[in-house]
């Protein structure tokens, strides 16, 4: 029988790893040195420590190694010097090129949509969320199962035939009992999603708001301070995995807020597919609060990933609210008087930001420090004012609101 663990390489506490990334014809070294800050903080938070980073500008992934031939050996030589036995890829690789890695290489590998599997694997509290990662985690396992065993290509003897029979017995064995899990898994979602929709209905016609963003922008942070709860807040990625839902009232109106899971570059599909019932309160939501890290140096292409992957959900047509959160940290370049090129993005101040076409294309929206509890009274003002409005379309006679 499979032993799961294994097969998700799973990784251990203060393992050291190396990182690989690639820049393709269109990227600049910027980008790609964000996304591999991001792939830093996402092994950080799995407990890996990063012992040096590998980038390769190439046209294409090659098709066996993801990589060129020459960086493979560059990293194989330095990982044997290092007796370093973990490197880390920022995309998804092929059953076939994990397998290649790993033969080449002599190491384990993980690519980014298995180090974030794990992560959720680490951070699930609930019995609804341990049930969601592991569909996740199985959905992924299905077509790299044939990389789990290579192990016996090094036990076959002459042509071998006994052994190969054998794991291809084992393999099927092991497809089979992956396919009776997901099957079960999926059976176990369906009955604790009829419930959720159960208790959804019981809400009636309250005013239902969502915070959504991308992963560690502060969301329940905000949620704490609104709400006067206790939602788990760690500046880790991933910190909430359960959908938190709390009743809230401003001067006498009450609506319920709810906390979701972040969103992030590369999401894995298996984990937006898993996540789907998580994510009905996102898509029953009468407004998302679209919770934005304003000190980001990319927070705009985070936007961007927010609202495709709530498209992706069928909730990008929702109405929304911007929160530009951590102006206390925000952070510009200011120009010299004698330096007469173009204003870069880098030296914008916040007011800048706040008189740009993003703000106003964005309205509503506000700029707050939810650590320092800057404009928070402004935030709980326009968050009055939507939800007073939608209270008055669904129950026109009461007036008392205004």
């Amino acid at each position: 029988m499979i032993e799961k663990q294994k097969s998700l390489n799973t990784t251990s506490e203060f393992e050291k790893a190396i990182l690989v990334g690639i820049m393709l014809s269109g990227q600049d070294e910027r980008q790609v040195k964000e996304y591999l800050d991001e792939l830093d903080f996402l092994a950080q938070t799995a407990g890996v420590v990063l012992i040096k980073r590998f980038v390769q500008r190439i046209n294409t992934p090659n098709t066996r190694t993801f990589i060129g031939t020459g960086k493979v050996e560059e990293i194989k030589a330095y990982m044997r010097a290092e007796e370093i036995e973990l490197a880390i890829f920022d995309d998804e690789l092929s059953p076939s090129q994990m397998r290649n890695l790993e033969k080449l290489l002599e190491c384990r590998i993980l690519d980014r949509t298995s180090l974030i599997l794990d992560i959720f694997a680490q951070r699930a509290k609930t019995a609804y969320a341990k049930t969601q990662v592991e569909l996740a985690q199985y959905q992924y396992m299905l077509p790299h199962l044939t990389r789990m065993w290579t192990h016996l290509e090094r036990q076959r003897g002459g042509s071998g035939t006994t052994m190969r029979g054998m794991g291809e017995t084992q393999l099927e064995t092991d497809r089979r009992i992956v396919l009776e899990r997901i099957s079960k898994l999926k059976e176990q979602l369906k009955k604790i999603d009829r419930q959720m929709v159960s208790q959804r209905s019981n809400r009636g016609n309250i005013v239902r708001l969502a915070l959504v963003g991308y992963t560690n922008v502060g969301k329940s942070t905000l949620m704490n301070l609104l709400s006067k709860s206790d939602v788990f807040a760690e500046n880790k990625l991933f910190a909430t995995l359960d959908t938190t839902v709390r009743k809230m009232v401003i001067d006498n109106l009450s609506f319920l807020l709810s906390d979701t899971v972040g969103f992030i570059r590369k999401l894995p599909h298996q984990l937006v597919e898993s996540f789907k019932s998580t994510l009905d309160e996102v898509r029953e939501a009468d407004v998302l609060v679209h919770v934005v890290d304003i000190s980001h140096p990319n927070f705009e292409e985070q936007m961007n990933v927010v609202n495709q992957t709530l498209q992706e959900i069928n909730a990008g047509d929702k109405p929304t609210y911007i929160v530009f959160n951590k102006i206390d940290v925000y952070t510009y370049v200011e120009k010299d008087e004698d330096d007469l090129s173009p204003k870069t993005k880098a030296n914008f101040t916040l007011e800048d930001w706040m008189n740009s076409w993003m703000a106003k294309d964005n309205s509503p929206c506000t700029f707050i420090s939810a650590k320092n509890k800057t404009n928070i009274d402004k935030l709980r003002n326009d968050v009055y004012k939507i939800v007073a409005e939608i209270h008055a379309g669904r129950y026109p006679f009461n007036n008392f609101l205004y």
